[in-house]
């Protein structure tokens, strides 16, 4: 069995192992990654022998952690990284270069559109009839998009949204609102096999899915991280949020994952707080006094277009994993906008949390 693992912020790590008797066999560790001293090396290789195949990934990293040599120093290396690369191995998890990535960027969208884009592209994804595809969305008109459990009412001003003329849609992930207006905003999908994620945990699979746009982001000069759960972040502050929903497979399929990101390219901030209800208790959870300083642009921060920026994420992705130019099919567009319009366009599902 074979399993790699890109440690966000790191290095490659590449776990090949055998199973036999239910315990791991023959375990070899290797990686682009740097370890002092070599014989350290042996001793994670020593340290996963003979383990249950049943440890959890934070056992595996603990015995790890046990076995090796006083003093020993890693660099883009982590006990956790050999231990989820350890578990991929054994989920059989496939990686990124082993699809063909498929891009749809068209033109502006209506906000209810693009919640049932999201839908139908990875439900096409989970059942084997498109590949794995990232999708840049433009947007039609502001919108306010809440998360799948978010009460309506704590989170949105209507007098402030109608003064402004924004639409407020939910989406079938969870996580915080987030206010967006054409030209202001960054947003794609990553739509892709659960086999993709497989052996990571439900943090490291978001981590794991962005840590090709921290580089993009770090060849514009921007050094970004991921701040768990879901943020994107700078010394600056918050440049972008992200949210997940799973989608079971069907006969036997393995299913797929919905991933997406909003991102700030700019931002009106007494716009956003005449919209959104932001809490006293939800700032001070960030560890910040205004909502205005809880997002900190990526115009500011790379002196860049927001077409250029775009560009230069997608051509971070083709470099790193091959992309073909793609489109919706009709057929996809067809149950988009009737899902748009009978799910989400009507009051039930974006008042279902009242």
């Amino acid at each position: 069995m074979h399993g790699e693992y890109k440690i966000p912020g790191g290095k490659l790590v590449v776990v090949d192992v055998e199973v036999e008797d239910g315990v791991l066999r023959h375990v070899r560790v290797a990686g682009d990654f740097f370890l002092e001293p070599d014989e350290a090396l042996d001793a994670v290789d020593r340290a996963l022998e003979g383990v249950p195949a049943s440890t959890d990934a934070a056992g595996l990293a603990a015995r790890i952690e046990a076995a090796l040599p006083e003093g020993t120093v890693m660099y883009g290396l982590t006990a956790e990284g050999v231990a989820v690369a350890v578990r991929r191995a054994l989920a059989e998890a496939t990686d990124w270069t082993d699809y063909d990535w498929q891009l749809v960027r068209e033109g502006p969208q209506p906000p209810a559109l693009h919640m049932a884009l999201d839908e139908v592209i990875t439900a096409e994804v989970a059942a084997g009839l498109r590949p794995p595809t990232l999708r840049v969305w433009e947007w039609a008109s502001p919108a306010v998009i809440i998360g799948s459990f978010q009460s309506l009412r704590n989170e949105v001003d209507p007098e402030g949204a109608a003064r402004h003329g924004v639409e407020v849609v939910r989406r079938i992930s969870g996580g915080g609102a987030m206010f967006v207006e054409p030209g202001n905003t960054i947003t794609y999908s990553l739509s892709v096999p659960e086999s993709l994620v497989q052996g990571l945990s439900f943090q490291d699979s978001y981590a794991y899915l962005d840590d090709w746009v921290l580089g993009a982001l770090a060849d514009m000069g921007v050094r970004a991280w991921y701040q768990p759960l879901n943020d994107i972040a700078t010394d600056q502050g918050k440049i972008a949020g992200a949210a997940q929903k799973r989608m079971v497979g069907h006969a036997g399929r393995p299913g797929a994952v919905l991933h997406h990101v909003t991102m700030s390219y700019d931002i009106d901030a007494d716009k956003m707080l005449d919209v959104l209800r932001i809490g006293r208790e939800k700032l001070s959870g960030k560890g910040i006094g205004s909502a205005r300083k809880r997002v900190d642009p990526l115009r500011r921060q790379t002196g860049l277009s927001r077409e250029a920026v775009i560009d230069r994420m997608v051509a971070s992705f083709a470099a790193r994993y091959g992309l073909a130019e793609g489109t919706v099919g009709e057929d996809e567009l067809t149950r988009a906008h009737e899902l748009a319009r009978e799910k989400f366009s009507s009051p039930e599902w974006t008042a279902r949390v009242p």
